[in-house]
């Protein structure tokens, strides 16, 4: 008997996301937690580097660190969306289990945030470069101080508006690419097809998501910081490398707590959107899946 899915407003949306969560709490753990126990020595390396005046050293370690937090990141939400598929077919999930089910998708998911960034990164700069000239431009025609002024709050607007607008627009397609399959071109399609009209929902999403990590990181660090504080380090390289010691911490701490909420808010809402815009019982599509398949998949568009 597999979960009745239903369109959900964003308070059901999120109330079904903190009960899977509670109900898979450690496994759930455990799939964030795996990628992020590889990065957070890295970090913890770099901050030892820097107590030892190695600034150099400390500096790539520490960019190195954090470039790979990112990619161990996206690896978690991987294992993360095949696990809350399992549970649509009221499965048990397992930490190995997810993995193993859902490492096929792994290279394509890494693959693709990989030129989303490029992409998304591409059109920011581009749009700031056009700004900018238009910006010099209107500064020669001396239109006072209200235009100036305005023109730079268009500046900082616009590319951030746009790049966001584009990131939201693409916000699904790792779910798409774990559950449907295809490469780049078909899950940005699906994604900006299912995202359609809707983007505010799914801002909301990553704007709580985003509050709840940053006050869990910012608690963690507050009180390492109150520990510190009792040392009495002197040492300007000491501090700076107590700082980013626990800064590393603080995040490993948010990311492990907080990231697979964010995933399974983003996979609910995906398959939100599908029962939404494709007007078909995602209840019996998933109770007609080949039972043999490797991993959950849902089922093509139609």
């Amino acid at each position: 008997m597999t979960t009745i899915l239903r369109p959900l407003s964003i308070s059901e949306l999120l109330d079904r996301t903190f009960h899977l969560y509670r109900n898979n709490f450690f496994v759930f753990l455990g799939i964030t937690a795996i990628p992020q126990l590889f990065i957070l020595p890295l970090t913890l390396g770099g901050a030892a580097m820097m107590a030892r005046h190695q600034a150099p050293a400390a500096t790539v370690m520490m960019i190195v660190g954090y470039l790979l937090y990112w990619l161990a990141v996206f690896t978690a939400q991987v294992p993360t969306v095949s696990a809350v598929s399992n549970l649509h077919l009221e499965k048990p999930i397992t930490i190995a289990g997810s993995y193993v089910a859902s490492w096929r998708s792994l290279f394509r998911v890494i693959w693709i945030v990989f030129l989303i960034f490029v992409i998304v990164g591409g059109i920011f700069f581009a749009t700031v470069f056009t700004v900018a000239l238009a910006m010099r431009f209107l500064t020669t025609l001396d239109l006072g101080p209200w235009v100036n002024g305005t023109t730079a709050a268009v500046a900082v607007v616009v590319p951030v508006y746009l790049t966001l607008r584009w990131m939201l627009s693409w916000s699904l397609a790792i779910p798409a690419t774990v559950l449907e399959g295809g490469w780049f071109l078909t899950s940005i399609r699906r994604s900006r097809f299912l995202v359609k009209d809707n983007r505010w929902r799914i801002f909301v999403i990553y704007f709580l998501m985003g509050l709840l990590g940053g006050a869990t990181s910012l608690t963690v660090e507050s009180l390492l910081l109150m520990l510190v504080s009792l040392f009495g380090i002197n040492d300007y390289q000491q501090v700076q490398a107590a700082i980013q010691a626990i800064q590393a911490i603080g995040i490993f701490v948010s990311t492990t707590l907080v990231g697979a909420l964010g995933t399974i808010a983003i996979c609910l809402f995906y398959y939100d959107q599908r029962v939404r815009k494709e007007g078909f019982d995602l209840q019996l599509m998933i109770a007609t899946l080949d039972p043999s398949s490797g991993s959950p998949q849902a089922a093509p568009a139609s």
